[in-house]
């Protein structure tokens, strides 16, 4: 049986680009709101709290670092360590199902650091109890703050031992983040912070997950999605079987991709630069078929750093176009940026105007240092 229906009409790597930016509304009309565009994408990786805001400010009307702040703030959205060791927002309403999908094989992974750490079951059983006495009654705590509360009842762990301990109780749904303190990320109780919601059995969730994927990333790969999520790529396809009359497929480049064609948000707008941090799900989402660069790119014989954060690429009529990189001073953001040479003033004015953009996000005036 096929998979998936597949597409009458062809598709080149700029469609696939030019479709993933408006399913993303990136470049398509904008979502009223931060749980909207988290709702769509799922999760959005978040290591990087502050460019993880913008990411998902840039895809919703006056977007603003404040509005998406209301959000994590009033919690319908999370910060949390879920589909793999890093950091994603997620709506509340998601939370539970795909912590119970996902979490036990990421923290499977991770067996070998906990030994190296010396977090045995015991230990990890102990502070997790500690933990849940120390936010009950929606107390709120940082990082910093609780690893006092610890110092003071006698513990005595690293940091490495505690960053690892706290993704541990959100991995096994006892915390998740509480109301930003500033840029503090703080801990709550999941249970006084997210509504019980009813459980998912396993073939149906992974079924959700696969098909909110595809609808929210599309067009993307098997592989695209098994690096987003560790599922496997045998469960992936027992999936798709059942997403047959949902999902759509077409071959670009010898790569398979599906997509929700019923999804597509509608045309393009204007002519507009973007400014991707690294961790963009637009653009990380996709290591076998992505964005291609243009001609005279200052990193021609290199790859993006994604290991890097505080900045990302430049993205201008379907190309990858440049570097960019934001320092914070004061009330005043310098955005550094490296382009193409072959880039026209009319693209440069665009840069420009998304690094205005950006820096209005957070209420900063914008210095923009050519490189």
């Amino acid at each position: 049986m096929s998979v998936c229906s597949t597409v009458a009409v062809s598709m080149g790597v700029d469609d696939v680009v030019a479709r993933r930016l408006r399913t993303q509304r990136l470049t398509s009309t904008p979502l009223s709101d931060a749980t909207d565009v988290v709702r769509l994408l799922t999760c959005v990786q978040a290591q990087d709290a502050p460019l993880a805001r913008f990411s998902v400010g840039v895809r919703m009307v006056a977007g603003h670092d404040g509005a998406v702040r209301r959000a994590i703030d009033d919690g319908h959205v999370v910060r949390t360590h879920i589909l793999r060791p890093t950091w994603h927002f997620v709506a509340a309403e998601d939370l539970r199902w795909i912590l119970a999908l996902t979490s036990a094989k990421v923290e499977s992974g991770m067996a070998a650091r906990h030994r190296q750490l010396g977090l045995d079951s015991s230990t990890v059983d102990g502070v997790l109890a500690s933990l849940a006495e120390a936010l009950a009654g929606r107390r709120y705590l940082t990082r910093r703050e609780l690893a006092a509360e610890f110092e003071q009842g006698g513990a005595t762990w690293t940091g490495e031992q505690l960053g690892h301990l706290l993704m541990l109780a959100e991995l096994r749904a006892l915390v998740c983040s509480g109301p930003l303190r500033g840029e503090a990320h703080t801990y709550g109780l999941v249970d006084e912070l997210v509504a019980p919601t009813a459980l998912r059995d396993r073939p149906d969730a992974i079924r959700e997950l696969v098909s909110r994927f595809f609808t929210g990333h599309g067009p993307a790969s098997v592989t695209d999605l098994t690096r987003w999520t560790r599922l496997t790529q045998g469960e992936v396809k027992a999936a798709l079987e059942e997403l047959v009359d949902h999902l759509d497929t077409v071959t670009v480049d010898g790569v398979h991709l599906w997509f929700d064609a019923a999804a597509d948000p509608g045309p393009e707008g204007g002519r507009r630069a973007l400014l991707l941090p690294v961790f963009d799900e637009a653009y990380l989402s996709y290591p076998s078929l992505n964005v291609l660069r243009a001609d005279g790119h200052p990193g021609m014989t290199s790859v993006h750093r994604f290991a890097e954060a505080g900045g990302g690429v430049v993205i201008l009529d379907r190309r990858d176009v440049g570097w960019w990189k934001r320092r914070n001073r004061g009330r005043r953001m310098a955005v550094s940026v490296s382009l193409a040479s072959t880039l026209d003033s009319r693209g440069r004015d665009l840069v420009v105007a998304e690094a205005e953009r950006l820096a209005a996000f957070a209420d900063r005036t914008a210095d923009v240092v050519w490189l």
